[in-house]
């Protein structure tokens, strides 16, 4: 299989003419050749961080606070998602992930909130469809071992010592939430030693120092972060310090589209567009050890094509930046994955 178009080649992606060349499902080749496709082809999108379980209360809890939203045990996001029976908690993901799939997501990495039987919940959900999921188990011990690792809630919420012991024996990742709605959680956060944290909106200079010499990676989720209150991350400053990948947090909060949370990123955290389009690709990959999220010889071969004509897209000068600031769902030509 080839596809050809401008292409985004590489880390930097450095946009040529040319094609991409399939085999297996892998990227054999990328070579630069004369086309008269007027498609954009770039890597398929890595989502960093969701909650995919709450797609059944999508914008509900208009004017909660943050802990009374999502806070366990009793945030409203828990007492929904206890209500619901397990077929429509299904049904509401397997929407969730086929919207994804639809938009460009290749790969995302789900915080699975209850605990095995969240983890079997959303396997069922993922049964047919070709998007890729890093399930992060949430509460037990057995949650963690029935999936690919573990994601914790914050550090102040309880003691997560004995679950991170039991994490990195397993050989899996820990992600835990970290700095939300302040900075106090961010120490404690750090002392577990994880795989990376998520958010990180508060962070003081002695965490962003900590961040760097130790080499912590951090899951933004900006508008997940105004939606509810707490401000939004220094993206800039955590660029500077650390490999920064992108996430689109709660359903229930957002639409898990990767092209609004990059619009938004670039645009209102004033970060360049390529650094955006990394985080929303190979940052992610990299995070849980994905073999995608670039165009180069010997990835998996998670492709997104738009339509380089469409209304939105015709006349495009700089196409890493209409990717990351202009295109949506409606210019997708075709996902590969």
């Amino acid at each position: 299989m080839e596809i050809e178009g401008t292409v985004l080649r590489g880390r930097k992606f450095e946009p040529i003419e040319g094609r991409v060349v399939v085999e297996g499902g892998e990227i054999v080749a990328v070579e630069e050749t004369p086309t008269e496709s007027d498609a954009v082809v770039c890597p398929a999108f890595v989502n960093a961080h969701t909650h995919i379980g709450d797609s059944i209360a999508k914008e509900a809890g208009a004017g909660l606070s943050l802990d009374e939203l999502v806070a366990p045990p009793d945030g409203l996001k828990h007492r929904l998602l206890r209500d619901a029976t397990a077929a429509e908690k299904i049904e509401a993901m397997r929407r969730s992930l086929r919207f994804m799939e639809r938009s460009g997501t290749a790969a995302t990495v789900e915080f699975r909130e209850g605990g095995v039987e969240g983890v079997e919940a959303i396997r069922r959900a993922l049964d047919g469809r070709d998007i890729e999921a890093v399930v992060l188990g949430r509460e037990t011990v057995a949650a963690m071992e029935a999936s690919d690792g573990f994601g914790a809630s914050g550090a102040r919420d309880e003691d997560f010592a004995t679950r991170r012991r039991a994490t990195r024996e397993a050989g899996k990742p820990f992600g835990i939430h970290a700095g939300e709605r302040d900075p106090h959680d961010l120490t404690p956060a750090l002392d577990l030693d994880p795989t990376f944290l998520v958010h990180v909106v508060h962070p003081e200079s002695e965490h962003l120092g900590r961040i760097e010499r130790e080499g912590v990676p951090v899951v933004v989720c900006p508008r997940s972060n105004l939606v509810t209150g707490v401000g939004t991350p220094p993206i800039g400053e955590l660029l500077d310090r650390t490999t920064v990948a992108l996430g689109t947090d709660n359903v229930m909060l957002n639409s898990p589209s990767m092209f609004r949370e990059m619009e938004f990123a670039a645009k209102v955290g004033d970060v360049p567009a390529d650094e955006v389009l990394r985080m929303a690709t190979i940052n992610g990959a990299d995070l849980v050890g994905l073999n995608c999220g670039l165009i180069e010889s010997g990835r998996a071969a998670k492709l997104l094509v738009l339509d380089g004509d469409s209304d939105n897209l015709a006349g495009v000068r700089d196409p890493v930046r209409a990717v990351v600031r202009r295109a949506g769902v409606d210019d997708v030509a075709r996902v590969i994955l």
